[in-house]
């Protein structure tokens, strides 16, 4: 079985945004492969993120929004706590990452991810056990 990976919101996002096709090609192969090797995990957060994204930037209708976070909720879905909230701050506090991505590394790291994908954070950094990787990359 391959390195557990979190998923973060913007590649969920990718996947349903056609005016950018190169991403959505990488935000699918890489949802697709954690889906089919039973690696990828999630968070309550991220299907909140996503479901508020994809209905108000992408003007996706409610019902296949709701459809969609049906399937994903398929994958391993991590409930947060008020534990992980304040585990957020501390990141927060010490990393200077923004609280919602102090709370997106809590998830990944509780949920023992080795790998936390994310365009919106600092490629290639390493925290206690967890690397960040922009799938997106390679486009640049």
């Amino acid at each position: 079985m391959k390195e557990r990976s979190f998923v973060d919101t913007n590649i969920l996002i990718y996947v349903d945004d056609a005016d950018n096709p190169e991403k959505q090609k990488i935000a699918i192969k890489l949802l697709e492969s954690g889906w089919h090797n039973g690696n990828a995990v999630l968070s309550t957060q991220v299907l909140q993120e996503y479901f508020s994204a994809v209905t108000r930037k992408l003007k996706l209708p409610a019902d296949k929004a709701q459809r969609k976070i049906e399937l994903l909720s398929h994958l391993e879905i991590a409930s947060i706590e008020h534990a992980d909230i304040v585990r957020a701050i501390e990141l927060h506090r010490l990393h200077s990452f923004s609280f919602w991505d102090s709370l997106i590394v809590t998830m990944a790291q509780k949920t023992a991810c080795a790998i936390l994908y994310s365009e919106d954070m600092q490629d290639g950094r390493k925290l206690e056990g967890l690397r960040i990787v922009n799938p997106f990359k390679v486009l640049k």
